[in-house]
């Protein structure tokens, strides 16, 4: 018996045949998917990473800024060192060496923190290097700054007012006058740590030069000396009795005598 085939049936393996080309566009797509998904998880890792980063250099920076602050009420002098020191401690160095900084503990820098003359505020200023993961780019680098201002006055606002309130006046040890305000410039001391070389081209905020001190200055300069933005001469002791400025709160019955702070007073 012989079988016709029916020609009215579709022929599946023609069609079969002709798929081929799907198979290989899935592989395509999934070679050009999984990269790019995995370039997204990275991205997604690195901006995670950079903001815990952030956010642990700017809480070290701020408890470290405290300490400076403490310290700068027996030495009026921001020591950067130290402040770098102290930043790198709390981050811990674990953190440091397991993070994207791009160099460890040498990436960061506090060398820009200073004290804003006459105002009694801390600008401290971090910067540091991250390095960037991605090996296609050369592991390039980007440098970050962080910047905030700290008071290095321990006391209050309330208290001062209360204090003003009450008739409380501020008084140095050699003034002939009196201030209402703590944080009149004249009681404030902005000491500067300059290079000797260069000391002579340095003017002070009313002009004039700056000499020798007759207290600690004598025989050989040190490479670097201390300066005042309103005194007249230069120091090789940070402990020289000329950096030095006691101010006492007093009632202002008790300094009748002298006169009002052009500067401070109402």
């Amino acid at each position: 018996m012989k079988i016709q085939r029916n020609k009215n049936v579709p022929n599946l393996t023609a069609e079969r045949a002709s798929v081929p080309g799907a198979a290989g566009n899935v592989t395509i797509e999934a070679a050009f998917g999984i990269p790019v998904f995995l370039f997204a998880v990275l991205c997604l890792i690195f901006i995670i990473e950079l903001q815990s980063l952030k956010i642990s250099i700017i809480n070290a920076a701020q408890n470290a800024a405290k300490n400076a602050a403490g310290d700068m009420m027996a030495v009026p002098v921001l020591n950067t060192i130290k402040l770098k020191s102290d930043m790198i401690s709390l981050l811990g160095e674990e953190r440091i060496e397991n993070s994207i900084l791009d160099g460890g503990a040498s990436a960061v820098s506090c060398l820009k923190s200073c004290v804003i003359p006459g105002t009694g505020q801390m600008n401290v200023t971090v910067e540091y290097k991250i390095r960037i993961p991605f090996p296609i780019l050369g592991n390039p680098s980007a440098k970050l700054r962080e910047e905030f201002k700290m008071s290095t006055w321990s006391g209050s606002e309330d208290s001062k007012a209360e204090n003003e309130g009450a008739g409380i006046v501020y008084v140095t040890e050699n003034g002939t006058v009196y201030h209402q305000d703590h944080q009149c410039s004249y009681l404030q001391l902005a000491i500067r740590f300059v290079p000797y070389s260069g000391v002579n081209g340095i003017r002070n905020l009313d002009g004039g030069i700056y000499y020798p001190c007759e207290k600690c200055v004598y025989g050989k300069t040190m490479a670097g000396v201390y300066i005042t933005d309103r005194g007249s001469s230069y120091h090789n002791s940070l402990s020289c009795s000329g950096l030095k400025r006691t101010v006492r709160a007093v009632e202002r019955s008790e300094v009748s005598w002298m006169g009002a702070c052009s500067r401070c007073s109402k």
